[in-house]
């Protein structure tokens, strides 16, 4: 069943695909699944630092992973943050259009995210050089440099099995697992 973003009936049932998957998926997470962005967002959720940095940040802020194909990731995946005042209220996957629309949209080959969140990639840097491409207002993103940092730090602590690592049976496994949950939630 394909369900509408937005309504109570996606939510749910994002929630629930949610939970059943990270109860049966074995650490290392791959990167972009959802239990990886649930781990992402719990971390978020319970770090006092991120919540002291980012008291004056207010907006919603969306990693777009572009599509590579060989690689496993057929269509771009879209990691929404909605993050306020310290608090982090969710991070999902959702939809395109929902992805394209956040306050603040930072694109990148799925490399460059590889390298972000492990730390060999600065990701202020990787978009005062263009290798991270930011949608709104990058003088607001330099204020909040510390917040900023911090959930890189934290993407970077989530056990993670980087999709280039993939086996060619883990990329069909997770192509199949893309192509089910975008088919059921719009992604």
């Amino acid at each position: 069943m394909a369900y509408t973003y937005g309504t109570t009936k996606w939510e749910q049932a994002y929630r629930e695909m949610v939970e059943q998957r990270t109860a049966e998926a074995e650490k290392p997470y791959t990167l972009g699944t959802p239990e990886w962005v649930a781990a992402y967002e719990k971390l978020i959720q319970e770090d006092a630092l991120y919540k002291k940095a980012a008291k004056p940040w207010e907006g919603s802020v969306v990693i777009h992973i572009l599509a590579r194909p060989e690689s496993g990731l057929e269509r771009d995946l879209y990691l929404f943050m909605d993050l306020w005042h310290g608090d982090c209220r969710f991070v999902q996957l959702v939809p395109p259009e929902v992805g394209q629309k956040a306050d603040f949209v930072l694109t990148g080959q799925l490399e460059r995210w590889e390298a972000v969140i492990s730390g060999e990639l600065n990701v202020i840097k990787a978009m005062m050089q263009g290798k991270i491409k930011l949608k709104g207002h990058l003088p607001t993103i330099v204020r909040a440099v510390k917040a900023a940092t911090r959930l890189v730090e934290l993407a970077g602590q989530v056990e993670t099995k980087y999709i280039s690592q993939l086996s060619s049976a883990e990329i069909d496994s997770f192509r199949n697992l893309l192509a089910e949950i975008g088919a059921q939630f719009g992604l």
